[in-house]
């Protein structure tokens, strides 16, 4: 039997860039939100991939950008925690975009770790390939990267070569999860981040920063009829009257479109029938109070 192998990889970038894309399709399940929004990625998710011998860790980050509030501070702690715990660290760029002061300087800070690529996503939004040449040397330039590796995340175009790379620097050691495992992040928090991410597609551009979400209990039972379901409780949280009122929606027609796309994924990841009910609460400028970021599970 051949020595079991292990590999910590952060994913770094700024917000938008696809971090959390790549993290899905890494490992193969949907186990980080996802959306348009910028800073959809709060705090550092793991996801766990174990391929015969290989055991792959993958940790994604908050986008790297100036924090405004206590929130953003635990946010870019959580990227600076996550690539000391790593051997491995994956800079994500949209290389349909100029590199910005952020990257930059994550680009340069990243000259000390071990092991690092650059992954350029969205290369298929270029059909002129002498452009595309022009921006992978633009972004070549900002640290001296082991390899770049331009990938369209969306089409799954490119992340083999990722995984090539991550297999050249797996390295010989312990299994540090259950081989069938596919996050560390407990049940609870998976459905939380699930609703969020359905709140954050359906809602205006000014409220989803200031959302949170907590799952309250989780009851299975067996209908009348037999089946099985699972009763899920959560409480969507807000920083303002007038937010709450645009998430009830006329008639609380926003909040069943949010409820309603969160038990279809919550069914497709969890292979069971879902009842979900979801009440909001308004905790006025929760994201510089450091009891309730830590209450919701963010510090």
């Amino acid at each position: 039997m051949s020595e079991t192998k292990n590999v910590f990889v952060t994913i770094l970038g700024r917000p938008n860039v696809g971090k959390s894309s790549l993290l899905n399709a890494l490992v193969g399940e949907k186990i980080a939100a996802v959306s348009p929004k910028p800073q959809t990625t709060r705090t550092s998710i793991r996801g766990v991939l174990t391929k015969e011998e290989t055991q792959y860790v993958f940790i994604d980050t908050p986008g790297r950008h100036q924090a405004k509030n206590k929130l953003g501070e635990h946010m870019m702690r959580a990227v600076d925690d996550s690539l000391k715990a790593s051997e491995v660290a994956l800079l994500v760029v949209d290389c349909t975009k100029k590199a910005n002061e952020a990257e930059v300087a994550l680009a340069k800070s990243l000259s000390k770790h071990t092991h690092t690529a650059l992954i350029l996503n969205k290369i298929d939004l270029y059909k002129n390939k002498s452009e595309l040449m022009a921006k992978i040397e633009e972004y070549s330039a900002l640290s001296e990267f082991d390899e770049v590796i331009p990938t369209s995340i969306l089409l799954n175009d490119g992340i083999d070569l990722v995984m090539e790379y991550l297999n050249k620097n797996a390295e010989v050691g312990l299994h540090y999860f259950d081989d069938e495992s596919i996050t560390d992040q407990p049940e609870k928090v998976l459905m939380a981040e699930i609703i969020r991410e359905k709140a954050l597609l359906c809602l205006d551009d000014e409220i989803p920063h200031g959302i949170a979400v907590t799952i309250d209990s989780i009851n299975e039972r067996d209908t009348r009829s037999g089946e099985p379901i699972m009763d899920v409780e959560a409480t969507l949280y807000c920083e303002r009257e007038s937010h709450k009122k645009i998430i009830i929606g006329k008639n609380g027609s926003m909040i069943k479109k949010i409820s309603s796309d969160a038990r279809i994924d919550l069914e497709n990841f969890f292979q069971i029938k879902v009842n979900i009910n979801v009440w909001i609460k308004v905790k006025e400028g929760w994201r510089n109070k450091e009891a309730l970021i830590k209450n919701f599970g963010l510090s």
